[in-house]
């Protein structure tokens, strides 16, 4: 008798939405990233604006690695649909960045190791590998949609800035009128990508990957901010 085609396991996953599988998946990595004693302590308002600063440059250098490759990968068929300029936040950080830094804040700016890594395998998946440049930009902007917007209400409170003004632009978007519906359909895309489960698994790989490189930096940022004894 012939072996059948699948196993009930191997029916039942591919059953579940790639947008949940890749939520699923990675739930372990993206708990650590949240739980970075950077982040903590950013959020617990135990750091000066400083660090803020110092982890808003950050960013600059991972969303100038995303939003660089928008043009060239706006018709691919794999990342083309996920590339929607309501997202696109490099002129909000810049923005930020020169309320929080003055007119000269580009002078001497650098990323920290762990952030030009990051940057770099962004870059070398848009290049080469579109589907993985979009488990980064899922990554990153469903992220900023999400608990993005508990950074921005603490920076708020914590050092002053007016709600949704400048110095926390980078977690406003204005394009976007009703987030959740946004999200739903972001999710859509990510269901109907035209990849098959090899791939979809190597999908998911890479965005754990992407948490482990968020991870790195926030350890960076914690050895040079670290909390006095």
């Amino acid at each position: 008798m012939a072996a059948p085609s699948s196993t009930p396991s191997a029916q039942s996953a591919a059953a579940v939405p790639f947008s949940t599988l890749i939520r699923t998946a990675s739930h372990e990595q993206h708990t650590e990233a949240e739980n970075s004693s950077f982040m903590g302590d950013l959020l617990g308002g135990k750091l000066g604006i400083t660090a803020y600063r110092r982890y808003t440059e950050q960013l600059w250098f991972v969303y100038r690695a995303l939003e660089d490759a928008c043009e060239a990968l706006a018709d691919d068929p794999v990342a083309g649909p996920f590339i929607q300029p309501e997202l696109a936040r490099t002129a909000e950080l810049e923005r930020d960045l020169a309320h929080l830094g003055g007119p000269s804040w580009r002078t001497g700016l650098a990323p920290l190791p762990a952030t030009a890594a990051y940057a770099e395998r962004i870059t070398e998946c848009a290049n080469r590998w579109p589907a993985g440049y979009v488990a980064h930009h899922y990554t990153r902007y469903l992220g900023d949609l999400s608990g993005g917007q508990i950074i921005r209400g603490t920076a708020e409170k914590t050092w002053g800035f007016a709600r949704k003004g400048d110095g926390v632009r980078f977690y406003v978007f204005e394009g976007i009128g009703n987030p959740a519906a946004f999200k739903r359909a972001y999710r859509q895309l990510l269901d109907a990508l035209p990849v098959d489960d090899l791939e979809k698994q190597r999908m998911v790989d890479e965005c754990k990957r992407a948490f482990a490189l968020n991870t790195a930096v926030f350890r960076e940022l914690g050895d040079e901010f670290p909390l006095s004894a």
